[in-house]
């Protein structure tokens, strides 16, 4: 398993970047992905969570092809913890 150095949102391209110890870097499309799962305003909103405050569980998400069961499941609003 490759050693993650770094995941963060990347504001300038609207991407998560995952950056490995090898050299690799994935970049994921946010507005892209927005684009394919999210089909109201909530749903939106928590993929701009998950974007901003937990990116490394978002690109866990998508990499794991989970995340549209997550934004099927999301709540229509979010009491933050």
């Amino acid at each position: 398993m490759r050693e993650l150095l770094s995941c963060e949102f990347n504001m300038d391209t609207a991407c998560v970047e995952l950056r490995y110890a090898d050299g690799v870097m994935i970049s994921i499309d946010c507005a892209a992905v927005e684009n394919e799962v999210a089909h109201n305003i909530y749903q939106r909103s928590e993929l701009d969570y998950l974007i901003f405050n937990k990116p490394l569980e978002y690109a866990q998400l998508i990499l794991g092809g989970d995340l549209e069961e997550y934004v099927q499941g999301a709540p229509e609003h979010r009491l933050t913890d």
